[in-house]
């Protein structure tokens, strides 16, 4: 249980918090982040969420009238920082903010709202819309902000808030920002981060509060069998990689890592040299020799039944394939054996070691507390699986899986699923919680006795993740399977290793002042760009946005940017140009983009198209003949997103006269044909395409009968689900409102 305390300026209003006393430390902290764009570093469980609640109250009574933004990666820890705010704040107007709802109801509730907890996706999507301003937001929450990096939202939304936001203030939250220090500079950097606040569990002020955690590691030796399996399939490897060494191929080790950066130099090499067979035979054992280790890998760290499934679907993808790496892996004499001899071990339900360890430490762990809650952590689902079919045999244990939305072998889970299974094992309804990565970051589980790494993982942010869900308001226990002489080894260590390098580096922190790049000041343009929606997340979306260009993000027909009536642009990237030659896509989103009187076909990056697949060059020279030639549209390469943006820019300006501002993506001309006009007033309608439109009509026979049918009724037609069916009848039943 958290009260209040007095203690020096800045204060708190005692009125907006309650059952909540800060520690000293979170107190310190504080007084920082009040004056500076803050980043803390905490260990997991010592109360980061608590930091935001006090800035919450401290920014709201400077500026009563503002928005507080709580940002977090997935929509569970959004709805448990919510939960923590109504446990802890007495002010009202809080709201959650998910994909599920409308824009235009997000709009609403941003007007009336005061504190939002939101993924940033649905943030993001918002600001490039225009559906919210971060002009009254006072303060900015990121959790978990180590993702800040790359093109995650973060970094966008950051330069968006402090660009508009009147009082702006930024308190960034993560218990494990990486061992790098280059990361590390980069994560401060995006976040506009001014001060650096960080606390080990070696620090006397935080000492007191840390609960101790008991380490066990249960090594394991795999079965004769496996053995066996193992050195059939590392026969497969060595014999690949002598091959590959004859044709030039030169490799010190098969770590993951070093084939890909082998993979990596050999595309290049043909992107300056052109094609050879020498290396494009190269470039084909390499892709035996990934998935021949990866099979391994299942071999060594999780058992015969995710061994056998992987395995299978390569041998059932080889009766219909034309691609050599499979073809010529699943006839290696080696890897055939391998299968054979995994296939007899699954009959004989021969299993890794891993399983019998496991279930003996789980009947040991309920012989001595009935009511002890346990979760177990692996990499795979299939095998998740397998754990639940083996331990619900352990007296005492209920298990159950706990994993991501993908559906894959009958085992995603929805977040509301992944939400009820949550309190259920809250509430001890299931004691064993067999888990993926998705329970790793940030939950708030408490209670939880003990935590089971069914494999040694080499990240040391995902390792300090796993380990953070036990010894929260207790002691805990952590217990680490290690399978002996296999890559197990070498992760633990790796990890070991990675997590003591950045305790050096958290300590060096504490004296960083990073340095900001002075913001040039936004401005917005008069200039309008129609986005399609499947481009949203893109990084040229956010330049444009950054050079105040206003976005609308819609269903276009044809083209991936509207510009103006007469301008549409294809935009691809350099891989997804060469893969719509080879798929077909190409020529087809071509012939749509040529309705448009000016087309454009722009691709970009910097990477060589003649390396990037396995298709003779002169067929990538044949297309961008006819592109040019055949259907007339002009081709534009640019390196990078930034310059992509501004060549969009460039034209916008050029095309977006007094006299032709008003563009719509939907207004050109349609067919005459009766059929056809049905057909273009339907796809007008929300995330309606073509074949949608089509089945919509075939089934309500008219435009009318679709306009007036229900939510319910709408539902009924493959391809529309609530979300949809709730955006048509919003457009076709809401009031028009001159003003927006």
């Amino acid at each position: 249980m958290l009260a209040l305390s007095l203690y020096s300026q800045p204060t708190i209003p005692k009125t907006m918090l309650k059952d909540f006393t800060p520690r000293l430390y979170q107190e310190t902290i504080f007084n920082t982040a009040t004056t500076k764009n803050t980043i803390v570093v905490l260990p997991t469980g010592m109360g980061k969420t608590a930091i935001a609640l006090m800035m919450t109250a401290h920014r709201l009574s400077i500026y009563p009238n503002s928005k507080i933004l709580i940002l977090a990666p997935t929509k569970p820890l959004v709805e448990q920082h919510r939960t923590s705010f109504e446990q802890h704040c007495t002010m009202e107007g809080m709201t959650v903010f998910t994909g599920e709802i409308s824009p235009e109801e997000r709009k609403n509730q941003w007007e009336k709202s005061t504190i939002i907890f939101s993924t940033p996706q649905t943030i993001e999507n918002d600001i490039i819309n225009e559906k919210i301003s971060l002009e009254n937001v006072s303060l900015l929450v990121f959790d978990e902000a180590h993702r800040a990096i790359g093109d995650y939202a973060y970094p966008f939304i950051a330069k968006q808030y402090v660009q508009k936001s009147r009082f702006s203030r930024i308190l960034a939250l993560t218990a494990s920002p990486g061992s790098e220090t280059d990361k590390i500079a980069d994560i401060c950097k995006n976040l506009y981060i001014e001060a650096v606040e960080v606390r080990t569990d070696q620090d006397q002020d935080v000492a007191p509060y840390i609960q101790e955690i008991n380490i066990q590691l249960i090594h394991v030796e795999l079965t004769e069998g496996m053995k066996q399996a193992k050195k059939y399939v590392e026969a497969c490897i060595n014999s690949k990689l002598e091959h590959l060494k004859k044709y030039g191929g030169k490799i010190n080790y098969y770590s993951k890592k070093e084939l890909l950066g082998l993979q990596a130099s050999i595309q290049k090499q043909l992107a300056m040299e052109g094609k050879s067979f020498l290396m494009l035979k190269c470039l084909s054992i390499l892709a035996e020799i990934i998935k021949a280790q990866h099979a391994l890998e299942l071999i060594e760290t999780q058992g015969t039944t995710s061994a056998l499934n992987y395995m299978t679907r390569l041998y059932d993808e080889y009766g219909t394939t034309k691609v050599k790496a499979v073809k010529n892996l699943c006839e290696d004499l080696n890897f055939k054996s391998a299968y054979a001899k995994i296939q007899q071990l699954v009959e004989k339900n021969e299993e890794h070691p891993k399983l019998e360890a496991l279930k003996k430490t789980l009947a040991e762990e309920f012989e001595k507390n009935k009511l002890t809650k346990t979760i177990i952590f692996t990499q795979y689902r299939d095998t998740a699986v397998k754990i639940k079919q083996e331990i619900a045999q352990v007296r005492g244990a209920v298990p159950e899986i706990f994993v991501g939305q993908a559906k894959k072998s009958g085992t995603g889970l929805s977040q509301k699923e992944q939400a009820a299974i949550l309190d259920q094992f809250r509430d001890g309804l299931y004691n064993t919680l067999i888990a993926t990565s998705v329970a790793e970051e940030g939950l708030d589980i408490p209670k939880v006795d003990s935590v089971i790494f069914y494999e040694p993982v080499p990240s040391a942010i995902r390792s300090i993740q796993r380990r953070g869900r036990t010894g929260r308001l207790e002691k805990g226990k952590v217990i680490m399977l290690i399978t002996k002489d296999t890559r197990d080894e070498g992760y633990h260590w790796s990890a070991k290793g990675k997590e003591k390098k950045m305790q050096k580096t958290l300590q060096a922190m504490k004296k960083i002042i990073p340095e900001q790049p002075t913001l040039t000041q936004y401005q917005k343009q008069d200039l309008l760009v129609y986005a399609d929606y499947r481009e949203k997340g893109s990084a040229v979306i956010k330049e444009l946005m950054q050079a105040g260009i206003s976005i609308r993000l819609e269903m276009l027909e044809k083209g991936d940017f509207v510009i103006s009536n007469k301008v549409g642009i294809e935009y691809k990237k350099t891989d997804d140009f060469v893969n719509s030659i080879i798929d077909g896509r190409l020529l087809q989103q071509l012939k749509e983009i040529r309705k448009f009187q000016k087309p454009l076909l722009l691709i970009e990056g910097e990477q060589d198209m003649y390396s990037i697949r396995n298709i003779h060059p002169n067929a990538i020279r044949g297309m961008l003949a006819t592109i040019t030639t055949s259907y007339g549209i002009p081709i534009l390469q640019t390196k990078h997103a930034k310059e992509t943006a501004e060549l969009i820019i460039a034209i916008a300006k050029r095309e977006q006269s007094i006299e032709n501002k008003d563009h719509q993506p939907h207004q050109d001309k349609p067919q005459t044909q009766l059929k056809s006009q049905q057909e273009y007033i339907i796809t007008s309608l929300p995330n309606i395409g073509i074949n949608t439109a089509k089945e919509l009509l075939k089934k309500f026979k008219s435009v009318k009968n679709i306009i007036n049918a229900t939510e319910n009724e709408l539902q009924q037609t493959e391809g529309i689900g609530e979300k949809t069916s709730k955006q048509i009848k919003e457009v076709t039943e809401k009031e028009y409102e001159e003003k927006t």
